[in-house]
């Protein structure tokens, strides 16, 4: 996946309203721009780090660029644009880049499923019968290890999301939690339980259901971001 254009760099100030952040560019420019991230950004944002952001010219928008690259307390590159997640994974699933995945005949966005009024991410039609994708951005990381975690604060939606995906394994059908780890220098995944330790429990409670749990991580770059291979779980 290609940027629009080259992203720019700059510092961050701070991070506020959950969508705001201040920067100061190389140039010296001091710009408010939006932080497309509900999350924590645990271990993403401190003050200071260098930060690559694209900027828009489109007159409708209040905000001149959108944050998309941080550099980490630890030296990695994070995307703390979740959005992007999506489409990274989308554009791997049709280049036959996730094995597990391959050989679906059709895909389909956002399908409506389940008991508790959810949207799945992915809907991959087989011959055998779909499969259920849920996606999820991974961007933690710590300073002794390769191993991510997920989630960076505690998540009631990504704790449904499980659930639904368990009720589907149970009737028999396909069901995949996939992690999209946008986050460089990861071998592996885990739940952090030492931040929601509820979203933990339902992470194994649909592994013992039946559901399907992947990783795979992201090549990052003020060009491009890129799905290059698949990364260790660790329940």
């Amino acid at each position: 996946m290609l940027f629009l254009q080259p992203l720019e760099q700059g510092r961050l100030v701070r991070r506020y309203k959950r969508f705001l952040a201040d920067i100061i560019t190389d140039d010296g420019e001091a710009l408010c721009i939006h932080c497309p991230n509900t999350g924590s950004m645990l271990n993403c944002m401190s003050e200071g780090a260098r930060v690559w952001f694209q900027r828009s010219s489109d007159p409708r928008r209040k905000l001149p660029g959108t944050w998309e690259l941080v550099e980490t307390p630890q030296g990695r590159l994070a995307c703390v644009n979740t959005a992007r997640a999506n489409p990274l994974i989308e554009e791997a699933l049709l280049n036959g880049q996730i094995a597990e995945l391959a050989g679906f005949t059709a895909l389909k966005r956002e399908v409506a499923y389940g008991v508790e009024n959810s949207r799945v991410d992915f809907r991959l039609d087989y011959a055998g019968g779909p499969a259920f994708v849920e996606v999820k951005s991974v961007t933690l990381g710590f300073d002794d290890t390769a191993v991510a975690a997920f989630p960076d604060a505690i998540t009631v939606r990504g704790a449904k999301h499980l659930r639904e995906l368990a009720a589907l394994a149970r009737a028999g059908v396909r069901a995949v939690q996939l992690y999209c780890v946008n986050l460089s220098g990861i071998e592996a995944v885990r739940p952090a339980e030492e931040i929601d330790p509820l979203y933990a429990a339902a992470l194994n409670d649909a592994v013992a259901a039946g559901v399907e749990v992947l990783a795979y991580g992201v090549e990052l770059s003020a060009q491009e971001m890129h799905v290059t291979r698949r990364l260790k779980v660790l329940l």
